[in-house]
């Protein structure tokens, strides 16, 4: 081989090798390069990482404060239980026991408490079916008389009792005491109720105005004049539409019980006035309150 052949094959070499070195440099540089991409992405998901961890932490060790509070707060509950029960336990040390004959009597006073609960709820019971039965007897009278003014017949109940006010000018004349045939059909309409009734009593009272009575004849005064209007409704009652006379009373009142003034016309009018009064059983009353037989 001729000396420019080795010179020529020796720089093939050369070239050959540094274009080689060239690409594997270039290979490592691109290599380093994605390392280091990889390394700082690893750093920043290890910060990320370590800040969620501090902050986990933060949070830890807040509720174990809060935690710690909690305990503390039980604890002291729990000594005031304590403090509480000793207490209780030494009072009871401190209570003399009770003998079987003091039982005995404890447990009668418990048993009289129970009976006069069971009594009063009895009593109650009563009386509200007494309420009820004098709304429906007024419902009843109101539906009898129709629709007659209120200022000439006023039926309630008051304190429980009923109350028919009749005035003075539907049923007499002026100063007199004979009744009128208008208001003698409003008596048999009031009549038809009450004899339905047959377990009630019922009382009729006159009332009149302060003005003296002066009309002379067999009447002396107001007193006079009540007491006999009272007594011919009674009359009427139990003449015409048969009710029963032993379970009426009459009454003059006069002026004595006004339900108005009598310093105007009107409270005068409304003064004179018949009344019938619905008696309250008391005799059944009575009964309840008698103790029982064993």
């Amino acid at each position: 081989m001729s000396s420019r052949q080795i010179v020529i094959t020796l720089l093939s070499a050369v070239v050959l090798f540094s274009c080689v070195s060239q690409k594997k440099f270039k290979k490592s540089q691109s290599d380093y390069a994605l390392l280091q991409t990889q390394c700082d992405q690893a750093k920043s998901q290890m910060q990320s990482s370590l800040n969620e961890c501090t902050t986990a932490r933060t949070d830890l060790e807040r509720q174990k404060t809060g935690m710690e509070a909690d305990i503390a707060n039980l604890n002291k509950q729990i000594d005031l239980l304590k403090q509480n029960n000793t207490q209780a336990l030494k009072q009871l040390e401190d209570m003399s026991v009770i003998s079987a004959s003091q039982a005995e009597s404890i447990k009668k006073s418990l048993d009289n408490i129970g009976a006069k609960d069971s009594y009063i709820q009895t009593l109650q019971q009563q009386m509200a079916r007494k309420d009820s039965l004098n709304m429906v007897l007024v419902m009843n009278l109101k539906g009898a008389v129709g629709n007659l003014d209120d200022k000439d017949i006023n039926i309630k109940v008051d304190k429980g009792v009923v109350y028919i006010d009749i005035s003075d000018k539907l049923l007499f004349k002026s100063g007199k005491f004979e009744v009128t045939d208008q208001a003698k059909t409003v008596l048999g309409k009031v009549a038809a109720v009450l004899q339905n009734q047959q377990d009630i009593e019922f009382m009729v009272e006159g009332h009149t105005d302060n003005v003296p009575y002066k009309g002379g004849g067999v009447l002396l005064d107001n007193w006079d004049l009540s007491v006999k209007r009272a007594t011919a409704v009674v009359r009427i009652l139990q003449k015409q539409y048969g009710l029963d006379p032993a379970k009426m009373a009459a009454a003059g009142r006069s002026e004595y019980k006004p339900v108005a003034d009598n310093s105007t016309p009107e409270g005068k009018a409304a003064n004179r006035r018949t009344r019938i009064v619905i008696l309250p059983q008391l005799d059944q009353f009575f009964k309840l309150l008698e103790p029982k037989k064993a």
